[in-house]
């Protein structure tokens, strides 16, 4: 279920560039002055580039605690980057004066619609709420509001009568449907997804997936997709971008990766998946944990877990370069080993991977 509008060649529609996102967490000044601590920064996000094309989707994938949700943060203005730039439209959207016209192109769905809806609230005042927030000559009349919102419920499989209710009297799928409508009141060009199907079980994951993706096709809309599910990846996606500790290693149409992954983290993530065709393929468990943060590795962050690893992985910082696979120049990662061609053509054939991915 890839985007029915076609990428634009030219311009992507959101860029992000070296961006990065850093957390103060030192302890309180005083302890720090008494006891002699130093001043303690969480790189959440440090050095994000990437780029989306107008009517793409692009997957964004990795363990929990990798940054995804900050990057998504980030995009839509919650956060404020410590450094790097983040354009829409080819202009810079991350500095003072940023236009709102802009921003308000941008919706984000939450990742859990029963803390997302203000529980107070009656759905049809929820839906409202983007369209009494515009400008005033910008604002439609009460009537107009009234039938905008009965439409968008209709638009996401509810009914009329619902604008009436309050959100605890939905399902956790209807309610992710209220999230949606919320979203697109606004009329957005660009919607983060932060995880919007991961409280959802499988039959109403599949629901709020085709319900997505038929609002791209009608509406021409441009996605950010998060989840951790890489079956729910591969079904929506037209490329995926992974990460590990706050940066990306490697970004590849969703077809190159997951039938010809690269570097070495992404082939641990794929192998993680169930075998569902019983082929038999030996495969290699995910090992070790994530590093903590507020003390990363020096070097490749990936490199206490990587089997591929040598010296240079232990002291140098690999960045996001493109990469040769078996078929055609497709995609980038940040590898040495890639890089150098320590790493061989995946233990994979074009298509196989993708068989074991269970549909959604």
């Amino acid at each position: 279920m890839k985007s029915a509008v076609a990428p634009s060649a030219g311009s992507p529609l959101v860029e992000l560039v070296g961006v990065a996102r850093y957390f103060d967490v030192s302890p309180p000044w005083l302890n720090r002055l008494v006891e002699h601590k130093p001043r303690v920064l969480l790189k959440a996000v440090d050095g994000v580039t990437l780029s989306i094309a107008q009517g793409e989707t692009l997957g964004l994938v990795g363990e929990s605690g990798c940054g995804k949700s900050t990057v998504a943060r980030l995009i839509v203005g919650l956060y404020r980057p410590t450094r790097g730039e983040i354009r829409y439209a080819g202009k810079r959207i991350d500095a003072n004066g940023a236009s709102r016209s802009a921003r308000r192109e941008m919706q984000m769905i939450f990742q859990d619609p029963y803390a997302s809806l203000n529980p107070r609230w009656r759905v049809a005042d929820i839906v409202a709420e983007p369209l009494l927030a515009a400008p005033d000559h910008q604002r439609p009349a009460r009537r107009e509001i009234e039938a905008r919102v009965g439409a968008l419920l209709e638009q996401v499989g509810l009914v009329r009568g619902d604008g009436s209710k309050f959100p605890h009297q939905f399902s956790g799928g209807q309610r992710q449907r209220i999230s949606i409508a919320r979203a697109l009141a606004g009329k957005p060009r660009f919607l983060v997804c932060d995880e919007p199907t991961s409280a959802l079980d499988v039959s109403v994951q599949a629901q709020v997936l085709n319900l997505m993706h038929r609002l791209q096709r009608e509406l021409g809309l441009t996605l950010l997709f998060i989840s951790h599910n890489l079956a729910v990846v591969h079904h929506i996606a037209d490329r995926v971008g992974v990460m590990y500790l706050g940066r990306i290693v490697e970004v590849a149409p969703t077809k190159t990766l997951f039938a010809d992954p690269q570097h070495p983290y992404t082939r641990m993530l794929l192998a993680a998946v169930p075998d569902l065709a019983l082929t038999g393929k030996a495969r290699t468990a995910v090992t070790g944990e994530v590093p903590n943060p507020l003390d990363p590795p020096r070097g490749c962050a990936f490199h206490p877990r990587c089997p591929h690893a040598n010296e240079r992985c232990h002291r140098e910082v690999p960045l996001l370069k493109p990469v040769r696979r078996a078929q055609a120049s497709s995609g980038e990662a940040a590898c040495h080993a890639v890089e150098e061609g320590r790493i061989g053509l995946s233990v994979v054939t074009p298509g196989d991977r993708s068989s074991d991915i269970p549909s959604v």
